[in-house]
């Protein structure tokens, strides 16, 4: 069975789904890979080491692909060279991008979203959203250093002394807690905020303060939090206030995969902010915690640069590209029987196995992590909110 590795062809996009080590894995699970060339370069992965592993370089690797893995949904006239009942697997952002659902639909594929992996234990592994928040959040930390004009730690000279820069986080989940930490290794004052209580040890584990605004605890499920009404919204956003005034640096990562992020922080709240003062919005992709911040542009508020994300992983693809190919090596295992293969594929239809040189790309459809990560199925929308969504914009 072929496996495609595709090169991506959005702007902007330099990771890789599938980095050497990811191939040999594939390999030794008996299937053939084929990778476009140039797929890993923007990665800093050259040709010859996907040769070295075991792939096969081809131009047109997807008319007799069973099975192709993209970090970004492939394009429309891409999706229409797969032949009928192949899969694949790829961030799919529904929301922005349904037209190419609609085709794999069409098309009679079957598709897989990482996005949609569930937050269980058995699934930690192929958890890729967890794995780039932890990139996002570390480049957050730096992208606020790089823009702040002063230091970050505190220094004792015979000239003076310098006070660290206090910079504050809102959202403790993977990226903000990389956020902190790595904000706490540069020496800086920081204060963290989350909406569920829990998290509150999390923030002091890392060396930062926890802000307690003694409102209500948002706990959600699978990790996120619960949406917030508006009047316990505005409330919250009264009480940060304070703190987001006093801060050198604000750093923002609360965000919900399939709906727009949480608008944490106004203009006026920034407008408090002091000379010089740095903000950074992980979330502006979907809509941004504060208001006024723009995807992949700077902009000046008040007296304070406001920096706003876009693909940030993308900005530290080998280490990104890394973590994201062992969590589609993890998923696609879990859906392979044969030679080192955990699915079992008894009871699969016919269909849905593709043979390969000992292994047989067989997804289990009733274990929660593929049905929860299964957006098409055989031509058929199984994913309720998108077949919702495809319905309403048809």
């Amino acid at each position: 069975m072929r496996v495609a590795v595709a090169g991506e062809t959005q702007q902007g996009e330099t990771r890789v789904a599938l980095v050497p080590d990811g191939v040999k894995k594939l390999v030794e699970l008996g299937y053939e890979v084929a990778v476009e060339p140039g797929a890993g370069r923007a990665a800093e992965f050259d040709d010859a080491d996907y040769e070295a592993a075991g792939a096969v370089l081809d131009d047109s690797p997807f008319a007799d692909a069973a099975l192709v893995l993209s970090v970004q949904p492939l394009a429309r006239e891409r999706i229409r060279q797969l032949p009928s009942g192949a899969s694949t697997v790829s961030f799919l952002p529904i929301t922005s991008q349904p037209d190419q659902v609609r085709d794999m639909r069409d098309c009679g594929l079957t598709a897989f979203a990482l996005e949609l992996v569930p937050r269980i234990s058995r699934a930690q592994s192929m958890d890729a959203l967890s794995s780039q928040a932890l990139v996002a959040g570390y480049r957050s930390a730096i992208v606020a250093a790089g823009m702040l004009r002063r230091f970050f730690p505190l220094n004792m000279t015979a000239a003076g002394t310098v006070q660290p820069a206090e910079v504050v986080v809102l959202g403790a989940g993977v990226a903000g807690l990389q956020a902190i930490a790595t904000a706490r290794r540069l020496g800086a004052v920081v204060r963290a905020y989350d909406v569920r209580a829990a998290a509150a040890e999390e923030i002091q584990s890392m060396g930062a303060k926890s802000i307690d605004l003694e409102l209500e605890s948002l706990e959600g499920s699978g990790g996120y939090a619960r949406e917030m009404a508006d009047d316990r919204a505005a409330r919250q956003r009264e009480l940060l206030t304070p703190y987001i005034s006093a801060a050198d640096a604000l750093i923002t990562t609360a965000a919900v995969p399939g709906r727009p992020a949480p608008m944490l922080v106004t203009q006026e709240m920034v407008e408090t902010m002091g000379n010089g003062s740095v903000v950074v919005d992980l979330a502006a992709e979907s809509g941004g915690n504060v208001e006024g911040s723009v995807a992949g542009e700077t902009v000046r508020i008040g007296r304070t640069r406001v920096w706003g994300g876009r693909n940030v992983p993308s900005s530290m693809p080998a280490p990104a590209s890394r973590l994201l190919s062992a969590n589609i090596v993890s998923l696609v295992t879990l859906m392979t029987t044969g030679p080192g293969g955990e699915g079992d594929g008894g009871s699969q239809r016919q269909g849905e196995a593709q043979h390969g040189s000992g292994a047989m790309f067989a997804p289990d459809h009733e274990d929660e992590v593929v049905s929860g990560c299964c957006v098409v199925r055989d031509g058929e929308v199984v994913h309720q909110p998108t077949r919702e969504l495809l319905e309403g914009g048809s």
